[in-house]
């Protein structure tokens, strides 16, 4: 599975940058506005970007759905644009988390934090609104809604961190 690093640019969104199998690093920065820009960064010079495609929202719209991304994500994203105060995150589930391998209902995750796990995507799967008999298992992107102080516990609590 690859990497991808998530850092918060206050006051414009989030970046999102991974490696690809070939070596290239790719960086995604998804604007508070919904528009988004891929850059490709110089092999040589990591800080410095060979090219930048930038997307309107309808277009990186359009290319998600040409790579098969989920429309459960799609939505949440676009809920989370316009839900003042929520947080939504997707967090995996390592291996280290005390939360692997529990269901649900045994790690109490809304009733200790208040933040709902909306979804949880396995592989090519999603299982959307799952229900407490669900387990967590490593490796699990668990997408989180809540106040950004609970989805923060969450994400410690299952990255083991």
């Amino acid at each position: 599975m690859v990497d991808i690093r998530e850092t918060e640019l206050p006051g414009v969104g989030t970046r999102f940058d991974f490696t690809t199998s070939n070596g290239e690093r790719v960086g995604v920065l998804v604007h508070r506005s919904g528009r988004r820009e891929i850059a490709l960064y110089d092999r040589d010079d990591q800080d410095r970007c060979r090219s930048v495609l930038a997307l309107s929202p309808d277009d990186a719209s359009a290319l998600a759905e040409v790579l098969g991304a989920s429309r459960v994500v799609a939505s949440l994203t676009a809920a989370h644009q316009q839900l003042a105060g929520l947080t939504i995150d997707w967090i995996t589930v390592a291996q280290q988390s005390a939360l692997a391998q529990k269901t649900l209902a045994k790690a109490a995750i809304h009733t200790r934090t208040g933040v709902s796990v909306v979804a949880i995507i396995r592989g090519d799967d999603a299982i959307a609104a799952p229900g407490a008999d669900v387990e967590l298992l490593v490796g699990d992107r668990v997408v989180a809604v809540g106040t950004a102080k609970g989805v923060g516990q969450i994400e410690r609590e299952l990255t083991g961190t």
